[in-house]
């Protein structure tokens, strides 16, 4: 480790993603210092932590744990205060809230943990499937997908198809462009919904231009034509017509909301 870092280790008998969600919201707050987080997940035994506290003595750190295990808790609390180091129990006291005004217990460890594993596994798999599916690399990915995005360049596919996938959903989307001939695996049956995207022109010119000056290219590029723009949403309005899908206007909205959009949909199935 490099002395001029800080660390934040995050420590889960899981996989600890709830606790490094929270410690990076935390690191976003501040830009003084180059802080970095390494996480250690699916902590079984006193041993671990015991290792763990040694290596947090060593650096300029501090603890955030996501300890379900009443003993690993214990044992972190405990090393915690022998050693005189920081250690925030992320969970903790919302747990304890709720045993005490409902008089509650926490699940069985190795049952959840499972459900935890099941849930992580699945967005890994759906994140490398939208990496492979991205933009039309592979057709195959459109008979497979869970959700298969369409529209031309710049209407987010690729960044919502990323969103998508860290939800579990697998993503494939493919570029329209002008005139094209769209695959046939676009028509054949397959579980999966397709979605259109959409956007209005002058949006969309906007855009494109701010993006060729990104690449220090040529602002009157046929790419950001008016001409252009006008032809490839033609292509994309006819093929969306063809497929009967749902169509989303992208213009005015974040990831975020489009992203939920489709979740609903698909929750409506």
């Amino acid at each position: 480790m490099q002395d001029n870092q800080s660390f934040i280790f995050v420590c889960s008998d899981a996989v600890g993603e709830t606790a490094e969600a929270v410690v990076r919201a935390t690191v976003r707050q501040f830009t003084s210092r180059d802080v970095q987080v390494k996480r250690y997940s699916h902590i079984q035994t006193e041993e671990e932590i015991e290792a763990i506290v040694q290596e947090v003595r060593s650096n300029d750190s501090f603890i955030a744990y996501t300890l379900v295990q009443p003993e690993l808790r214990a044992k972190m609390q405990q090393d915690a205060i022998r050693y005189d180091i920081r250690a925030v129990d992320v969970m903790g006291p919302m747990m304890q809230a709720y045993i005490d005004t409902f008089n509650g217990n926490p699940k069985p460890e190795p049952g959840q943990r499972q459900v935890l594993d099941e849930e992580y596994f699945k967005r890994i798999e759906a994140v490398e499937f939208a990496v492979k599916y991205d933009d039309g690399k592979d057709v195959k990915g459109l008979l497979l997908a869970d959700v298969v995005l369409i529209g031309v360049s710049r209407t987010s596919k690729t960044p919502l198809s990323i969103f998508l996938a860290h939800k579990g959903i697998k993503t494939a989307n493919l570029p329209i462009l002008p005139d094209m001939e769209a695959p046939e695996e676009l028509f054949q049956p397959a579980d999966r919904m397709i979605v259109g995207l959409t956007i209005d022109p002058g949006h969309l010119l906007k855009i494109r231009t701010e993006r060729l000056k990104t690449l220090g290219l040529p602002a009157e590029s046929k790419y950001a034509s008016m001409d252009q723009i006008k032809r490839e949403l033609k292509t994309a309005n006819e093929l969306m017509k063809k497929l009967d899908c749902p169509v989303i206007n992208v213009s005015d909205k974040s990831i975020e909301e489009t992203a939920g959009v489709i979740m609903k949909m698909r929750a409506e199935g």
